[in-house]
């Protein structure tokens, strides 16, 4: 087995400008791995900590020099010498070293880069593609190797201008392949950018992921989206289903939910029948964060009215977080997870966190972050767990592309394996 030679991290920016971790690992046998965090917006309260130095002179407080030291003199001095292909000893000592329970002190942002690129120079020295080789670390025998079916996200909510709900999405049929669900994805953004910029008469500014139009109501997207599908060759409701991401957390606000689309608050209850005339007219296929991350009871209610025709996940819910998710399970609170490694901050556990799920029976997510970097170590995750979707934004911008087209190369590596 070959060792941990040297540990390096230095400040790079994501796909916002501001500052993430890079993380070098170099073993002995001269293999090299190289990975990059990404930025997530910390909405739910479960998951653990990205360290910042909170300096608001430099880039607004978004500066990660004490995690990059923390790197360079807490982490390295421990990992140096450890046998590289032993990953889950590599991840166990920097949670032996931050010792907390949500790793705010040597933060998710730290170990998560140097788990990553220990992985990618282990895959590099055992000439495996990065997908087999964090396979062995999970029960290689439950599920064939796949690509996931990709989920896109077409218009971009809860930006001060547009809407409530976090994410307007689509989702291709699983039968599709993932040559065809990329196609289906490009064709609908295309044809949803001519209807937006005939509708409001002006160009439109993609955000990190979706299309940012001002709306009147949340139901106007969808409206949109619709007209959108209509004016090509895909078929709703048969090559592609609507889907949405909430983020219900963020509009809920003294015990009770605050849409544009109502004039009043929303207790609970209301909010699931919302949802429930909502999927009866247009079917949501998949539904992300319908409520706030502790409305447990709401959980346990919509589950019961909706699970049976829609896929409800749990993201800020259970915020990748192994004891939300038994609770999640045991609450019959969903029937999906959402997957984001930076919520847990190490490879091993957001693998672990991936196989408890499929243990269970749930279909698994894996997601992306607000501001990614290029690094595409989130595809080879995907396939390594047999996830059933993968969410990594619309196919525009680099970080985005980059990842998707990981995947295009993966499904050309398992045809000849």
């Amino acid at each position: 087995m070959t060792k941990i030679k040297a540990v390096d991290a230095r400040e790079i920016l994501n796909a916002k400008g501001l500052p993430t971790i890079e993380a070098t690992i170099i073993l002995n046998d001269g293999k090299i791995g190289v990975a990059s965090c990404p930025t997530g917006e910390k909405i739910s309260n479960y998951e653990a900590v990205a360290l910042k130095d909170n300096d608001q002179n430099t880039f607004e407080g978004q500066g990660v020099s004490k995690a990059i030291s923390n790197i360079k003199n807490v982490i390295a001095p421990a990992l140096i010498g450890k046998e590289a292909e032993r990953q889950p000893e590599i991840d166990k000592i920097m949670i032996d070293l931050d010792g907390t329970q949500n790793k705010s002190r040597l933060g998710t942002n730290a170990t998560l880069a140097v788990s990553m690129a220990v992985a990618k120079a282990g895959a590099e020295s055992s000439v495996l593609p990065l997908f087999l080789y964090l396979r062995q670390f999970i029960k290689k025998d439950r599920e064939a190797l796949k690509i996931p079916t990709p989920i896109f996200n077409l218009i971009d909510g809860a930006r001060g201008h547009s809407a409530d709900f976090h994410e307007f999405l689509i989702v291709p049929a699983s039968s599709k392949s993932y040559l065809e669900s990329i196609q289906i994805g490009e064709a609908v953004r295309k044809s949803l950018k001519q209807v937006i910029e005939t509708k409001y008469a002006r160009m439109l500014d993609e955000y990190e992921e979706g299309f940012t139009p001002d709306l009147t109501t949340n139901k106007e997207a969808f409206s949109l989206i619709e007209q959108a599908i209509g004016n090509t060759y895909v078929k709703l409701g048969f090559d592609v289903f609507f889907g949405l991401n909430s983020r219900a957390s963020s509009f809920f606000k003294n015990g009770n939910y605050h849409l544009k689309d109502s004039a009043t608050a929303l207790s609970s209850k209301d909010l699931i029948s919302y949802y429930e005339e909502l999927n009866r007219n247009i079917h949501l296929l998949y539904l992300e964060d319908p409520l706030y991350q502790d409305d447990w009871e709401g959980w346990t209610s919509l589950f019961e009215k909706l699970s049976g025709t829609t896929i409800v996940a749990g993201g800020d819910l259970i915020a990748t977080n192994p004891y939300r998710l038994q609770m999640a399970i045991d609450k019959k609170a969903v029937n999906a997870i959402v997957v984001k490694p930076s919520q847990i901050g190490t490879v091993i556990e957001s693998l672990a966190v991936a196989e408890a799920a499929k243990e269970t029976g749930l279909k698994v997510t894996v997601s992306h972050r607000e501001s990614e970097t290029n690094d595409d170590f989130l595809s080879d995750f995907s396939v390594s767990v047999s996830a059933d979707y993968i969410k990594i934004g619309s196919l525009a911008r680099g970080e985005n592309i980059a990842k998707y087209n990981r995947l295009l190369q993966i499904e050309n590596q398992l045809k000849i394996l």
